[in-house]
């Protein structure tokens, strides 16, 4: 028999409170946090190859996010709520520069504002939490997108489980999505180069076990349903080796095995490594990712891959069978006197995967500068541009810059 997340959600709770000890001391009103972030983001893309569908997208909109997360009551068994409220405004857009991803897309031009509403319940017992309703999830198989005006957000319930010391089990089910520039939730859907059959869905179930063994080593198993779309599993390595305390060195390694579920052709194994060398305010940073199987990797619609070499422009660098490799240098000028300024510039190419009759190639170049103000009026104020171009030989050449500003003000 079909269970409701809230349905199951309790069921978890009561078996929660039959296992557990009664948690530390808490407080529904003096734990409770708030804050409104406002983001203003312009958008300016460029399609430069021939025949293009759009020359232009080109839009600029102010953004509204206001989040609270209360404490728990006290007792064996502690509840809360969180709440989130989201809105969208028009600041400049047109019918012939549209479908940026800050705005919905409009039947002639973007609407002049879009909102969302979301609460979740939770429930807290020991050191675990259950929470149902608006979900914000960011593990392996899902990583809800942020990267514009509004996040992504999801309903369902999640448990996460932290009972023993180092392990952190996190499980749960979606079944229904807010795209980042939608107001309406959605069924759930899969996205992923060459997958056809595919259906919407009302069920994905996850399952996250992360283990910390020590400072410097952490691993993680994933496992994902969606429901009469595909099956994932996933595998992360991530360790961290201090030389001294002006250097480091990060590892992390990523495999993925994804099938078919339903009617789908879903055939992906996707290989990453990332290795990245500190040396006081320098990062330089090497990856590799290599693409098996008869389509490419599969996700729900509109979140983010777990894959070593998905960026900015490039939708993955995940065509079936490609090969792909980036280069990239950090560097963070606290290291020279000057905190809250960055920069971040990278270099990515791929090949090995089909464009037609010849060999497919594509290559992305990203830039990012930003600066956090770190004290007097303008404190915590956050300034960032982001510079993109990605070259292909036979799909989108694309040019563009993301200006972004954004200011937090905590209410509590």
């Amino acid at each position: 028999m079909y269970k409701t997340p809230l349905a199951s959600g309790l069921t978890a709770t009561a078996l929660l409170g039959m296992a557990f000890p009664p948690p530390a001391k808490a407080d529904f009103l003096e734990d409770s946090k708030a804050s409104l972030e406002l983001r203003n983001f312009y958008f300016n893309s460029d399609y430069r190859q021939d025949g293009a569908n759009q020359s232009k997208r080109d839009e600029w909109a102010q953004g509204f996010l206001l989040r609270y997360e209360s404490g728990f009551t006290e007792g064996t068994v502690g509840f809360g709520v969180d709440m989130l409220g989201l809105l969208g405004l028009k600041l400049d857009s047109g019918p012939e520069r549209q479908n940026s991803g800050l705005l919905p897309v409009g039947d002639d031009k973007a609407p002049d504002s879009y909102s969302r509403l979301g609460a979740t319940a939770k429930v807290r017992i020991s050191d675990s939490v259950l929470r149902i309703g608006t979900l914000d999830p960011h593990l392996p198989t899902v990583l809800p997108n942020d990267s514009r005006l509004l996040p992504q957000t999801f309903q369902g319930s999640q448990l996460t489980f932290k009972e023993i010391d180092g392990l952190t089990i996190d499980a749960g089910r979606l079944t229904r999505n807010n795209l980042r520039n939608e107001s309406n939730r959605e069924d759930l859907a899969v996205t992923g180069k060459g997958i056809t059959g595919e259906r919407s869905s009302d069920r994905f179930d996850f399952a996250t076990l992360s283990y910390r063994w020590d400072k410097q080593l952490t691993t993680t198993y994933s496992y994902a349903r969606l429901d009469e779309n595909y099956r994932q599993h996933i595998v992360n390595l991530v360790h961290v080796l201090p030389i001294d305390k002006r250097q480091s060195f990060r590892s992390d390694l990523r495999f993925a095995r994804s099938r078919e579920d339903g009617d789908t052709n879903v055939d992906n194994d996707a290989f990453g490594a990332r290795f990245t060398y500190r040396l006081d305010g320098h990062g330089f940073g090497a990856a590799y990712q290599k693409m098996s199987g008869e389509t490419g990797f599969p996700r729900i619609d509109g979140t983010d891959p777990f894959l070593v070499n998905y960026v900015m422009l490039s939708p993955d660098f995940a065509n079936p069978d490609e090969k792909s490799w980036q280069l990239r240098y950090d560097f963070d000028f606290a290291s020279v006197g000057i905190p809250g300024l960055t920069f971040m510039t990278r270099y990515l190419r791929g090949d090995n995967f089909d464009r037609g009759a010849k060999e497919g190639r594509e290559w992305e170049r990203n830039t990012d500068i930003a600066y956090v103000f770190q004290s007097g009026s303008l404190k915590n104020l956050g300034l960032k541009w982001r510079n993109g171009t990605y070259r292909s030989n036979g799909g989108s050449d694309i040019d563009q810059n993301r200006v972004i500003v954004s200011y937090t003000i905590p209410l509590l």
